[in-house]
């Protein structure tokens, strides 16, 4: 059933930040279309919700050329998916490396590759991408999972170039440490009193996928504290 109302699909809705994500987007009347890796697919504050591999080329396609035949357009595409992994270089084994590039970089890649024409072909689109601050400023002990985050920012700055004057916007947000459920239970000996808030993050996105934000592509916005060591990089 088509609408008049955006459509926003949200990749990595399941998680510890889109359970903040999904309802402030929710929350402004638009359509949002859940993306989770398992199923049954369940984020209750959706409008709708889609089962996808995001590592999986032709799945990708499939969701999106399901939900585009549904709901008749997808205005905004917000990517939470990633995944974090210690490991220094010379420790960090051949399947860790394609894990983090295939969660962090691989599934970025095809929601964007598979929402593109559509967005091009409509002259209107957002696309927005939460990295990591770690691509910033890196440490020692995670190399597969800042390589990949690193590798993101590449990607936003390219779709950017690539997508000027289309109407469409290319966009990251840098947090460091996220204040989830999951983060305080791995790490109950560290303070998160100074970690990234999701309402934060959630607000950034809120901004950039606005008709305000049309004039910005190719910005990686830091979000929250900037922390220095390996919890700056903790995922959500």
């Amino acid at each position: 059933m088509k609408n008049d109302k955006r459509v926003i699909v949200i990749a990595g809705a399941a998680g510890g930040l889109g359970r903040t994500v999904v309802p402030a987007f929710t929350g402004t009347g638009t359509h949002v279309v859940a993306l989770n890796r398992s199923g049954p697919p369940s984020v209750s504050e959706a409008s709708s919700s889609v089962q996808v591999d995001v590592t999986d080329e032709s799945d990708v396609r499939r969701a999106v050329n399901d939900i585009i035949k549904k709901t008749g357009r997808i205005d905004v595409m917000i990517n939470l998916v990633g995944g974090f992994a210690v490991g220094r270089v010379v420790d960090t084994d051949a399947s860790l490396w394609q894990r983090m590039l295939a969660m962090n970089l691989t599934s970025a890649f095809l929601l964007s590759k598979a929402v593109l024409p559509h967005m091009v072909d409509r002259g209107s689109g957002r696309i927005v991408h939460v990295a990591a601050w770690a691509a910033v400023e890196p440490f020692p002990g995670a190399a597969a999972y800042i390589v990949a985050k690193s590798g993101l920012l590449a990607l936003i700055n390219v779709m950017a170039l690539e997508t000027k004057g289309s109407g469409v916007t290319v966009n990251g947000v840098l947090p460091a440490t996220i204040d989830t459920p999951a983060n305080r239970t791995n790490m109950p000996e560290a303070d998160p009193s100074s970690w990234t808030k999701p309402e934060s993050i959630a607000g950034t996105l809120l901004f950039l996928a606005s008709e305000a934000a049309d004039q910005i592509s190719g910005a990686t916005i830091p979000v929250g504290t900037r922390i220095g060591g390996k919890q700056a990089a903790r995922e959500r």
